[in-house]
């Protein structure tokens, strides 16, 4: 693996920075302490749409921040959207959504870009770009192990010009929101077939006769406003027109809609990480115990500095993988990709769990986004992969390179 002097982003680029810049902090920070007390107002199980949603959406519409993610739409390059993504992350809740870069319409914009029919991209896509409707991701299934796509166990047979859905989902983040109109769904349409040739992507509207939303999974405790919810699909009958792709290339367009996903949540876990360690530093100044600031505890001078040095760590191993899908693609980042997902997470969960400490027990209330941010940074050490396949993935390419080095001898 080579190394690579990064490059420096463009004035487009920085002048997009500076705007999303302004608008968290005049717009998106001012605007969480409304978005919360509507969710408590409403139930924190509930679902509907705190209307300072729409409204920020509207406001970054206007200043051009809009559709950031999609190089198509935005020009930006993955490195370039990286620091823009990170800003996002400070507000996980708000921000994201707000500019239209919300998992999981991200991803599924993105594959509806790469694989969809003019048709799918005129009734699904340009919708979900101009922010009009939501959508939710089906793949993730109780019955199986999800750490390995290809167990998936959802049949998609063939009855003519249709196909017939059958099978249980969970986690489908997403489904929850009543603007969500369709699930892209990834099931097995040939069993017989190679393992990674046996699964086919899907588009399922939702009011489609035969899909019932169970229930709603809380993470940690908390339960997002979009949601994810357990899914039923019986006898689902949709036109063989809604294949994403092609029949049998469901587990490649999977890979090609997570590689990208999977380094946008890392981007935005950035972001949260900077938030709790600016919130850290804030309590260790304003506390005072034992006759001074926290901050002049030698303790909490350490985990100040720990949490900064892990956060440059992985932001720049972040911005390598982003670099590396700009210049050679998404298969030849997915090393490194693998490597983010696993260290930005875990860099994440411990600057955040160090903030929690500082703060003593209001860290585990909702009086600070601590508790909550934990909550969806641990989630992220399980979702799209857990750590431990990815690891299993950078082993094996490690395992199978030429030493740069000889072999060294172990004499006795």
């Amino acid at each position: 693996m080579t190394t690579a002097v990064l490059p420096a982003p463009s004035a487009r680029a920085r002048e997009l920075y500076h705007l999303m810049l302004a608008f968290m902090r005049e717009e998106v920070l001012p605007a969480e302490a409304e978005y919360l007390a509507h969710r408590r107002e409403a139930g924190h199980d509930g679902h509907d749409v705190p209307p300072v949603v729409e409204r920020l959406k509207t406001t970054a519409r206007e200043r051009g921040l809009w559709n950031l993610f999609l190089p198509a739409e935005s020009g930006l390059t993955q490195l370039e959207y990286a620091p823009i993504a990170e800003l996002s992350g400070w507000s996980l809740d708000l921000a994201p959504e707000a500019i239209n870069c919300a998992a999981p319409d991200t991803g599924n914009m993105e594959l509806l870009h790469l694989l969809g029919t003019a048709e799918q991209q005129e009734q699904w896509l340009a919708p979900l770009l101009e922010g009009r409707i939501r959508s939710a991701f089906a793949m993730t299934e109780p019955d199986v192990a999800s750490s390995d796509a290809t167990n998936i166990g959802t049949r998609i047979e063939r009855d003519g010009d249709e196909y017939v859905i059958t099978g249980r989902k969970w986690w489908t983040s997403g489904a929850m929101d009543p603007r969500c109109a369709l699930f892209v769904l990834m099931g097995k349409t040939d069993p017989s077939a190679p393992a990674h040739r046996q699964q086919t992507m899907v588009i399922v509207p939702r009011d489609t006769a035969g899909v019932t939303v169970v229930r709603d999974y809380p993470v940690l405790g908390h339960h997002d406003q979009h949601g994810h919810a357990q899914v039923r699909f019986e006898q689902v009958r949709v036109p063989v027109t809604n294949v994403v792709g092609e029949e049998g290339g469901g587990f490649a367009a999977a890979q090609a809609r997570l590689g990208p996903g999977r380094i946008h949540h890392c981007m935005r876990a950035l972001g949260a990480a900077e938030r709790a360690l600016a919130l850290m530093v804030q309590r260790a100044r304003d506390r005072v115990a034992f006759g001074g600031p926290l901050a002049d505890q030698g303790v909490v001078q350490q985990q100040i500095a720990e949490s900064r040095l892990e956060i440059e760590q992985a932001r720049m191993l972040c911005h390598r993988a982003c670099q590396v899908i700009d210049t050679e693609g998404n298969k030849a980042a997915k090393d490194l990709v693998a490597m983010a997902k696993v260290a930005v997470p875990r860099a994440a969960t411990r600057v955040i769990d160090r903030a929690i400490q500082v703060h003593g027990g209001a860290g585990m209330t909702d009086v600070t986004p601590l508790a909550a941010m934990y909550a969806w940074h641990r989630a992220m050490r399980l979702f799209d992969g857990p750590d431990e396949v990815h690891l299993r993935s950078v082993a094996r390419t490690e395992l199978k390179r030429g030493p740069l080095l000889p072999p060294g001898r172990i004499t006795v």
